[in-house]
Formats: C-alpha cells, sequence, structure tokens
C-alpha cells in the first residue's frame, strides 16, 4: 500500500510537471510570436515608407541629375565636344533668336532714326550683339540649372537620411526579434528544467519518507 501510495505520488508529481511545463512553453512560444509578428509588420511598414519616399523625391533626384549634366557640359568639364554642344544648342533655342531679334530690331530701328542706317557704328554693334547674348544666356542658364542641381542634391541627401532612419528602424526591430527568440528558448527551458525540478524533489521527499520510515508507520 505504502509503495503504491509513494508511486502514486511520483506519477502525480510527473504528469502535473508536465502539464505546467506544456503550459509554460506554449504562453512561452504565443509570446514570442507576437513580438516576432509585430517586429515583421514593422520591418514591412519602414520598407514601404521608404519606398514612398524615394518615389516623392525621384523626379527632382532625376531634374538635378540631368541638370548637372548640362552644367558640366557648358563649363567644359565633360569635354570640348559636349560643351560645344551645348552652346550650340542655346543658340539655336527659340530664347536666343527672339532676344537677338527684338535686340536688332531696335539697334537698326534706332539708326533709321539717327540716319546713321549704313554707318559703321551700327554694324560693329550688330556685330557685337550677338555674342553678348549668347554670353548673357550661358550665364543665365547655368545659374538656373545651378538651381535644380542644388534641389536634387538636397533630395538625395532626403533619400539618403530616409535610408539610414530605415536601416536603424529595421535593425531595431530585428533586435527585438532576437530578443524575443531567445527569450522563448530560455523560458522553454526554464520550464523544463522546473518539471525535472520538481519531480526531483518528489522523489526525494519519498525517499526521505520512506528511510524515516512514514510509510512502515501506515501514515499513507
Amino acid at each position: 500500500m505504502a509503495i503504491s501510495t509513494g508511486l502514486a505520488m511520483i506519477g502525480g508529481s510527473i504528469a502535473g510537471g508536465l502539464l505546467s511545463s506544456r503550459a509554460q512553453r506554449s504562453a512561452a512560444s504565443t509570446a514570442a510570436g507576437a513580438q516576432i509578428q509585430a517586429a515583421e509588420l514593422g520591418v514591412e511598414e519602414q520598407r514601404r515608407q521608404f519606398d514612398a519616399v524615394q518615389e516623392l523625391l525621384r523626379p527632382y533626384v532625376e531634374a538635378g541629375t540631368s541638370a548637372l549634366g548640362q552644367q558640366l557640359a557648358l563649363a567644359g568639364v565633360s569635354g570640348p565636344e559636349a560643351q560645344r554642344a551645348a552652346i550650340t544648342a542655346l543658340e539655336q533655342g527659340p530664347q536666343f533668336e527672339a532676344l537677338v531679334g527684338q535686340g536688332e530690331e531696335a539697334i537698326l530701328q534706332q539708326a533709321a532714326a539717327t540716319g546713321g542706317l549704313r554707318g559703321g557704328n551700327v554694324q560693329g554693334a550688330l556685330a557685337q550683339f550677338r555674342p553678348q547674348i549668347l554670353s548673357s544666356l550661358i550665364e543665365q542658364q547655368y545659374g538656373r540649372l545651378g538651381g535644380l542641381t542644388a534641389t536634387g542634391q538636397a533630395s538625395a541627401a532626403g533619400q539618403a537620411t530616409a535610408a539610414q532612419t530605415m536601416g536603424s528602424n529595421i535593425t531595431n526591430l530585428l533586435q527585438q526579434q532576437g530578443a524575443a527568440q531567445a527569450g522563448s528558448a530560455l523560458a522553454r527551458g526554464q520550464a523544463t528544467a522546473n518539471m525535472w525540478g520538481d519531480i526531483s524533489g518528489t522523489i526525494g521527499q519519498i525517499a526521505g519518507m520512506s528511510q524515516g520510515g512514514v510509510f512502515g508507520r501506515g501514515v499513507f
């Protein structure tokens, strides 16, 4: 009878320990799963927001890149052929033609009004007028392109900042995932250790009772 009682105690301890350990491991896995899922959703949202920022800034970055290329061409940095092509494009453009046409007409009208239409001064003024207009137009165009380049540079810097922020946030979220997984593993291991500790304690208690003659005295 005593032996049966002792075995029943051991069996009850094992069964209770198994159930408790299983519940603790399940709770740890559930909690870790929730944390990991939340972190994954956070990573996805960070990437979605970064893609949205990239898309918003893309036109400005592209405009700035194009403007910088034209600036380099006008300045001669991209080589003589590129500089010649850029200047020719301005010289053949509608703005240059309009400015030259209006200016030359004004010079001729003034000369006609003063009777000096065929004078050398008029011819000299006409000869100098086109190069002056072209030089001024080149400077103006370079300045306008500089504004676009600055806008593109600022937008590219914004993209870089967004990328750094996203990288930092995702790193933190991944660390949270790792911590959740590690915490779950530790909790499951502790639950198992507690179960075997409880079982060992019960066996030891029964052994002590047996040595003390508790079973023999009919307590159980």
